[in-house]
């Protein structure tokens, strides 16, 4: 992938994924854009946050990334990319539902079954 379309998602669409999620959340859960670091090390949407007072069904607390497949991040930069990546913010309610099952993390609870889990290869699919 060509270090424009690595900026041009850092600074447009990644944003945007963090912004979504966070007003999905409220303040209880920090949500940022980490910046690629290199081979291996992709742009990545964090989400962190303490437990709930409620019932945890897992041991840690919510510290989980997501990352998306390269070739859908050029996809995004030929036409029609715009109203695709829409779609896919719309979306994103429902998707964290199959990110859930995808690995053990509970949302509503703020807590997951590992220290850290990545959930990688995303596509933009609404």
């Amino acid at each position: 992938m060509s270090i424009e379309a690595v900026h041009r998602f850092e600074e447009e669409f990644a944003p945007r994924i963090a912004a979504r999620l966070a007003s999905q959340f409220g303040p209880s859960v920090h949500v940022d854009v980490v910046p690629n670091e290199g081979h291996g090390h992709p742009t990545r949407v964090r989400l962190r946050g303490l437990a709930t007072e409620h019932r945890h069904p897992y041991s840690y607390p919510l510290n989980l990334s997501l990352t998306w497949d390269i070739e859908e991040i050029e996809r995004l930069m030929e036409p029609g990319g715009e109203a695709r990546f829409e779609h896919y913010l719309e979306a994103t309610v429902r998707k964290m539902t199959s990110w859930e099952s995808a690995r053990a993390v509970d949302f509503s609870s703020r807590t997951q079954s590992e220290p850290e889990v990545l959930i990688g290869g995303l596509d933009f699919e609404g």
